[in-house]
């Protein structure tokens, strides 16, 4: 009967999450409508977009390879995966072995390379532009994403997010000052990942700054619709992840179905006030030059880092 609850409890987290990753989407771009005194597109326009999409017919490059047609795909089930496997309702899941934050970094990695390569396949001058941009970023926001979560996996004694889970959140309430410095480092990869602003602005197509945007140029119809898909997964996935290690109350044990419906309400508010909070930062901060990120990145990783040391320091 466990074993069944627990099955239940990891398709019904996967579904979930597939599904309300472009709402979050559409909710973060409307808070930022809010804030900007503008009426918005409403919160629904992702799912309008997808659709419009779906139903068009794909145009490729004559001289388009098959990994240009895989890469979408791959993508989609990248982030899928990646979003599907961290504890968002509930721990101890069948799929809970995986839910590694090491694995997560290299399964982001993994998408990152493929999209790179896509970006690069046709030969335009923008995707190659982008591509190069997107591994300058991953290449530093990396170590920092590693060192931040090496700090919550050394108060857990353990680098598995369901371990985390139940270290920070089903324990004992203990204030840890090494998690603050942890969180700051975390919030600055977040933005560098999914290309928000300050690094980047998912708004606009100027090219002078845009990242993501270059290497998906050539995409149409489903397989841009599934990697517009796939960018809310990510965003979702790194939101979800941070409610892992820096706001892990309200997730149920699995099996606990009493406890589904708090881990859902709590599951709501979580993502509501961390959209707003991102179209709050998102409002109030500038796009800053290119070859700035390098300094805001590695800003990241040394406060990354200093949350280790503070560790060691004063909670051994």
């Amino acid at each position: 009967m466990n074993q069944a609850s627990g099955i239940v409890f990891q398709v019904l987290q996967s579904v979930l999450v597939v599904l309300i990753a472009p709402l979050m989407l559409g909710w973060v771009n409307q808070c930022r409508a809010w804030l900007q005194n503008k009426s918005g597109a409403g919160i629904w326009q992702p799912y309008k977009v997808l659709n419009k999409l779906f139903h068009k017919d794909a145009v490729l490059a004559h001289n388009a390879s098959p990994l240009f047609r895989a890469t979408p795909y791959v993508l989609f089930g990248c982030m899928w995966l990646a979003v599907g496997i961290v504890p968002v309702l509930a721990t101890d899941l069948p799929f809970a072995p995986a839910a590694d934050v090491i694995a997560l970094v290299g399964l982001f990695a993994l998408a990152r390379v493929f999209v790179s390569l896509a970006g690069m396949d046709i030969g335009t001058s923008f995707g190659t532009l982008g591509a190069r941009r997107e591994m300058m970023i991953g290449f530093l926001a990396e170590p920092a994403m590693l060192m931040t979560l090496f700090t919550a996996s050394l108060i857990s004694h353990s680098t598995s997010l369901v371990t985390i889970v139940e270290t920070l959140g089903q324990r004992e309430f203990v204030i840890y000052p090494s998690m603050a410095f942890a969180a700051v480092a975390f919030l600055m990869v977040l933005l560098a990942e999914n290309a928000r602003i300050p690094i980047d602005n998912p708004s606009t197509h100027l090219e002078l700054t845009m990242i993501h945007e270059a290497m998906i140029l050539e995409y149409s119809a489903r397989h841009l619709a599934l990697i517009e898909w796939a960018s809310s997964l990510k965003l979702t996935a790194y939101i979800t992840i941070g409610f892992a290690i820096f706001v892990p109350w309200g997730i149920a044990q699995a099996g606990d179905w009493i406890g589904l419906p708090i881990a859902l309400v709590a599951l709501v508010v979580k993502l509501a006030l961390a959209g707003a909070g991102l179209a709050l930062i998102e409002t109030v901060s500038a796009k800053m030059r290119i070859f700035r990120a390098p300094e805001f990145l590695g800003t990241a990783f040394l406060l990354a880092t200093l949350g280790m040391l503070t560790h060691f320091l004063l909670e051994q």
